[in-house]
């Protein structure tokens, strides 16, 4: 079976079927339970209007789909998945979960940066995945909406808006025809009522193991001074998203595999961009039991994966923030990076609401970070930024403001030649930005001094040329390796 052109009725067949010759060709992702499965599951198979077949867990994670607990779709070995237009789906996937939907008109701006028509796009869609981006992004909003009803004590109008439908009409309409009943009717009695005030709790599961501490501490050393903190095992930061101003709180649910995010808004928030973006910061949708297990197969990595199971790389809440923060980063200590960044955003950042700073009263959380617009024509010497950092933050910040440089489908090639392309920005901070600002799991700045100690023996440290035919082994999964390097004690 070509991956790129998954029949339905072929599809189904096989999964009526349980037929094992199919396994890993596709999955099959079920729009009423919101998980994904192999065709050869155990379960029960669902009803046919409630399919959507897919050429790889990549993409069914990317729709908002989680692993079946029983087949274990997240387990099987590497997928056909190379077919371009596959790929192609899946890395637009990618770019537009950012906005926490699929819609026609971020569509045409993703296929610019692909290098198609949004006709042609489309057209991919159709044949990947069966569905056009408009019947996706409803897909989408009805997993979110299913998710809002059962988690949280939200009033249906809330759920409607959060969720992302144009109005309540149209949300019981659409919940009332893919479900059968009303939308309240999903809910249990015992919900309890809540509001924006009162916060709004939303489970983030994950694939076990998960290494929150590691991560934590990670960023920890590089939270932004009034924007983001590090407390009592927790993570909080600010947030504006239009004109929504809001605080997230993120702590672990080890026993659950989840982590609980609470978020506060002065209004109903775009629950699905925030949940896409909590998603990509905290890494929850990598196949962490494969990666650690091609680590484990090199001697330099194997001590390593065994000591700390589950150490993900730490993504970012928006590509601009984490781009400036490694600008600021460049050459001098983490801890001065961080007084420079507090600097920043002190003098340039917007204020929270009064209702929002009581709410983060004790967390030292006041500010959100500055808008490219903010940094554009503002005197950066004043902080104490050199001159050539200035003209690159204001470099990056034109750039930006432009949409010359967004989260987009590229592939790292691209990534590394387009930042080096901005002054300020070199082969290393590329690297790192494409690591953790575009999530790309190959990014590996194998001049870092950190990584280049880490495997230096009494014979002395490789050279940065070493280190890259050393990190060949660990391909495609560098980052993750870099990871533990950096980790190490």
């Amino acid at each position: 079976m070509n991956t790129s052109d998954l029949n339905r009725e072929v599809c189904y067949r096989a999964v009526l079927a349980k037929d094992a010759r199919f396994d890993g060709k596709f999955y099959t992702a079920v729009l009423s339970t919101g998980i994904y499965c192999r065709p050869v599951c155990p379960a029960r198979p669902p009803k046919l209007e409630n399919c959507l077949f897919v050429p790889s867990t990549a993409v069914a994670r990317q729709l908002g789909f989680r692993p079946c607990l029983r087949c274990r779709p997240e387990l099987v070995g590497a997928e056909p998945f190379a077919e371009a237009s596959a790929l192609m789906v899946s890395r637009a996937l990618q770019q537009m979960s950012d906005d926490g939907a699929l819609n026609g008109t971020n569509l045409d701006e993703v296929a610019i940066h692909l290098g198609v028509s949004g006709r042609h796009l489309r057209r991919l869609f159709v044949r990947v995945l069966g569905s056009p981006p408009t019947a996706l992004a409803q897909m989408q909003r009805i997993l979110l909406a299913k998710k809002l009803i059962a988690e949280t004590g939200l009033s249906m109008t809330d759920v409607a808006l959060a969720a992302g439908f144009g109005s309540v009409r149209r949300f019981n309409a659409v919940m009332q025809r893919h479900c059968g009943c009303a939308p309240g009717a999903l809910r249990h009695t015992s919900a309890l009522k809540s509001d924006m005030a009162a916060g709004i709790t939303l489970k983030l599961p994950y694939t076990p193991p998960y290494d929150w501490a590691a991560l934590l501490e990670f960023l920890a050393g590089r939270a932004i001074p009034g924007v983001e903190v590090v407390q009592s095992g927790q993570y909080w930061r600010s947030f504006q998203l239009e004109e929504t101003l809001g605080l997230v709180e993120v702590h672990p649910d080890p026993a659950n595999d989840q982590l609980l995010a609470t978020i506060h808004a002065t209004k109903t928030p775009p629950i699905g961009i925030i949940v896409a973006r909590l998603r990509r910061l905290f890494d929850l949708d990598t196949e962490i039991i494969r990666i650690d297990q091609h680590l484990s197969t090199d001697p330099l990595m194997a001590s390593r994966v065994r000591a700390r199971p589950g150490l993900r790389v730490p993504g970012a809440w928006d590509l601009f923030e984490l781009t400036v923060r490694a600008i600021l980063g460049q050459q001098i200590s983490v801890a001065a990076a961080t007084t420079l960044s507090g600097r920043l955003v002190a003098a340039l950042g917007g204020s929270l609401t009064e209702e929002m700073a009581l709410l983060s009263d004790g967390t030292g959380i006041s500010r959100i970070f500055p808008t490219p617009a903010a940094v554009m024509a503002a005197d950066l010497g004043s902080i104490g930024l050199t001159r050539a950092r200035e003209k690159a933050l204001q470099t990056l910040a034109v750039a930006m403001q432009e949409g010359r440089l967004a989260f987009s489908a590229q592939t790292l090639d691209s990534i590394i030649k387009n930042l080096c392309e901005l002054p300020g920005i070199g082969p290393w901070t590329a690297h790192y930005i494409a690591m953790r600002g575009y999530c790309d799991p190959d990014a590996f700045p194998h001049s870092d001094l950190g990584l280049l100690r880490a495997l230096e023996t009494e014979n002395g440290r490789p050279s940065p040329a070493a280190m890259l035919m050393i990190a060949e082994a660990w391909r495609p999964w560098r980052a993750y390796a870099a990871m533990r390097l950096w980790a190490q004690p």
